[in-house]
């Protein structure tokens, strides 16, 4: 898919465990890491709002478009 999600890069850069991203945001830590893998066909924007929120950075930071 060439769409890429960078949330473990924004948690590397606010040193943030998985983990507890989950828990803040209420979604479970095994839908969250299927998230980062990009094994999911689509994202709520409630959840990106939320990880917007807790990671305090913009949509964009957080998906990369990348022609296949």
């Amino acid at each position: 898919m060439p769409i890429i999600v960078n949330v473990d890069v924004m948690l590397a850069r606010r040193k943030m465990q998985s983990k507890e991203l989950a828990e803040r945001i209420g979604i479970s830590q095994t839908n969250l890491s299927l998230l980062k893998q990009g094994h999911v066909k689509g994202m709520r924007f409630e959840t990106l709002d939320a990880i917007c929120r807790v990671l305090d950075c913009q949509p964009g930071d957080l998906l990369e478009y990348r022609p296949e």
